[in-house]
């Protein structure tokens, strides 16, 4: 990870997501970029320090660079995980001070931190201390009534004293009290200008914008004014725009992947993973939007989210989904030329 140009190391990521950006997802990302900086699902601290390391951290050395997201408010058992983390090779160690849900607030961790800038920033000095890799911190423009320009200027200035060098700002406020976690991903209105406005004033930070962000089209006019653009579900639900990301932000002269090549580069992955024990549909339940607006998208998912996929049947299913895809895909790749 290109660590001594930093705001050009984040000028695209794709976000961690709870339940999706497993280690499989992030795999098959890496297919279609080279150079978007990927990160882990959230990890508490706890269960990294407690739990099974490998299954919660293991990751494949293609996957590079990739950051671990963790959550949790004491320094000390941070500071611990951090330094786990980095040992496993991660790039980045990134908190997270953005999620809403009502199980992070129970834990305190998450979006409540941002009511405590100066308990973040001692986490951040913590866990900075025990590794070397950046440690950064994610967060949402606001919380609550605690959602002003001046509290969102106090937490960032408080975190970044204690060396927080890069910020991925998700430009909605957050309610913790009244929205669920969906609501609060699509309800609090988006307000980048706050984000641009916050890069202007810290022109020393990296400052990444994050939160309904739909193309490369808006990453682009995004990138005007911060330094990074992150993107969550529509990485995920439309996952080949990622094939030009390469290309459009990093300024590749490589030609994008095809759609088949990604999954012919895919199946050796699959099959050791299947030599494993693993299921196919671990990893093809992140493949489904592969060929969203195609001509046999449907037929594809279908193939692939059905009986033989979830219970296991080797490569069969893909194959099918492969076959009936394709030529319809080949079809109308000519009637457009």
């Amino acid at each position: 990870m290109a660590i001594a140009n930093a705001h050009n190391a984040y000028k695209f990521s794709v976000a961690p997501m709870m339940d999706w950006t497993d280690r499989h997802c992030r795999f098959f990302h890496r297919l279609l970029t080279r150079h978007a900086l990927l990160y882990t699902e959230m990890i508490t601290a706890d269960a990294v320090i407690c739990g099974d390391r490998e299954r919660l951290l293991g990751f494949s050395t293609e996957e590079h660079p990739v950051a671990l997201q963790l959550g949790g408010s004491n320094p000390e058992r941070l500071a611990t995980a951090a330094r786990i983390g980095a040992e496993f090779g991660y790039d980045e160690i990134n908190l997270n001070v953005g999620c809403p849900s009502d199980r992070v607030q129970e834990g305190r961790f998450g979006a409540c931190l941002m009511a405590e800038p100066e308990l973040v920033a001692e986490c951040v000095a913590a866990m900075q201390a025990t590794c070397e890799v950046p440690v950064t911190v994610k967060c949402r423009i606001g919380i609550d009534d605690q959602d002003s320009e001046a509290d969102l200027e106090r937490f960032i200035s408080t975190v970044a004293a204690a060396g927080c060098a890069t910020f991925i700002v998700h430009a909605r406020k957050a309610w913790l009290q009244g929205l669920s976690p969906k609501e609060n991903r699509d309800v609090p209105p988006l307000d980048y200008n706050r984000v641009y406005r916050l890069k202007a004033a810290h022109p020393e930070l990296t400052i990444v914008i994050n939160g309904g962000i739909r193309s490369l089209d808006e990453a682009e006019k995004h990138l005007q004014h911060v330094d990074g653009v992150m993107l969550g579900r529509a990485a995920y639900q439309m996952p080949y725009l990622l094939a030009e990301v390469d290309r459009r932000i990093f300024g590749s002269d490589e030609p994008p992947v095809s759609r088949r090549e990604v999954v012919e580069r895919l199946k050796p992955y699959i099959e050791r993973h299947l030599a494993r024990g693993g299921r196919l549909n671990n990893i093809t339940r992140h493949i489904l939007g592969l060929y969203h607006g195609e001509p046999g998208a449907r037929m594809f998912r279908r193939h692939l989210s059905g009986t033989d996929a979830r219970e296991g049947s080797g490569l069969e299913p893909l194959n099918r989904a492969l076959a009936a895809v394709e030529p319809l895909t080949a079809e109308a790749a000519r009637d457009a030329a």
